[in-house]
């Protein structure tokens, strides 16, 4: 199976400067079985699409949004325009080992499979459980055998392209510009019975020099929770969660009457986000309560 590597960009010159030239040092073993790299540049407004054309124009597929459309609307025109029979999601902060894909790819001859994380360093697999009314999430131990892992990052994850196609990608209208959009994805993957694991022995070292750290912090963290809402929203079937979820939220709001913003922004998206869940509803096989106790 070849892998399609699809890198978004946003202002990442100085970034892409340091860290590309380790990426194509992967990209020259054979082992990773990289059949191309896709860049998509979301809207830059450094020189970060003049750098690659000068050094990397022959190596790289570029592809220019004309405005910045947010993470997972660049992921989704990358995937578009691969090859490959599984995508490698890897953000331009993310440095990986040489030999990283070599003991992620195996787990794919298994056709349930869909997406397998990458082993950042100090980092385990993710958990995800049910507790105060939310989806709440964790990390699992380091450990030296791979195991499920809740979501797998679109950062450092390879996904399988074909599931990909069938869950429609990432859910831009809803979630974008960014944050629970992996999750969105690989709940939904699950819930059709698929799989998400880590592999600890295909390594990466995240930097953690994106560029949400530029845009300013009160922003960034009610788009993540409006974000959580909205994934619930959709996602969460079980007639026993959802009254939890209504404690929850109310008891939320109560304690923290700034929290009726976050309420508001969600309420604004929430015709896209039913939509969304009546397809989820038809087409899942496995429960709610399944998903938590496997991934928890």
């Amino acid at each position: 199976m070849k892998v399609s590597v699809v890198m978004p960009n946003i202002n990442g010159r100085s970034i892409l400067e340091k860290n590309l030239p380790i990426l194509f040092e992967a990209v020259s073993n054979p082992g990773n079985h990289i059949a191309e790299v896709i860049i998509v540049d979301d809207g830059s407004w450094d020189d970060s699409v003049k750098f690659l054309n000068k050094k990397y124009k022959n190596q790289i597929k570029l592809i220019k949004h004309t405005k910045n459309r947010g993470f997972s609307a660049a992921v989704n025109t990358g995937v578009r325009a691969t090859k490959g029979d599984l995508i490698l999601l890897i953000n331009t902060d993310v440095i990986p080992k040489k030999d990283f894909l070599e003991a992620l790819l195996p787990h794919f001859n298994d056709p349930k499979v869909f997406a397998v994380s990458a082993h950042e360093d100090g980092y385990g697999g993710a958990r995800g459980f049910f507790a105060d009314g939310y989806i709440q999430l964790g990390m699992t131990e380091e450990t030296k055998e791979s195991h499920p892992s809740f979501y797998v990052s679109g950062g450092s994850g390879v996904f399988r392209k074909s599931i990909w196609q069938r869950l429609g990608g990432m859910d831009e209208k809803l979630l974008s510009p960014f944050y629970w959009e992996d999750i969105d994805l690989c709940f939904r993957a699950a819930k059709r019975g698929y799989l998400n694991l880590w592999e600890p022995n295909g390594k990466v070292v995240h930097k953690h020099e994106s560029t949400i750290s530029k845009f300013p912090q009160t922003y960034v963290s009610r788009v993540k929770e409006r974000n959580q809402l909205l994934m619930l929203w959709k996602n969460i079937h079980s007639k026993n969660l959802i009254k939890k979820h209504i404690v929850g939220i109310l008891t939320r709001a109560i304690k923290h009457p700034g929290y009726f913003i976050i309420i508001f922004m969600a309420l604004l998206r929430l015709p896209i986000a039913l939509k969304a869940r009546r397809k989820e509803i038809k087409e899942s096989i496995v429960s709610d309560e399944a998903i938590f106790q496997k991934y928890q």
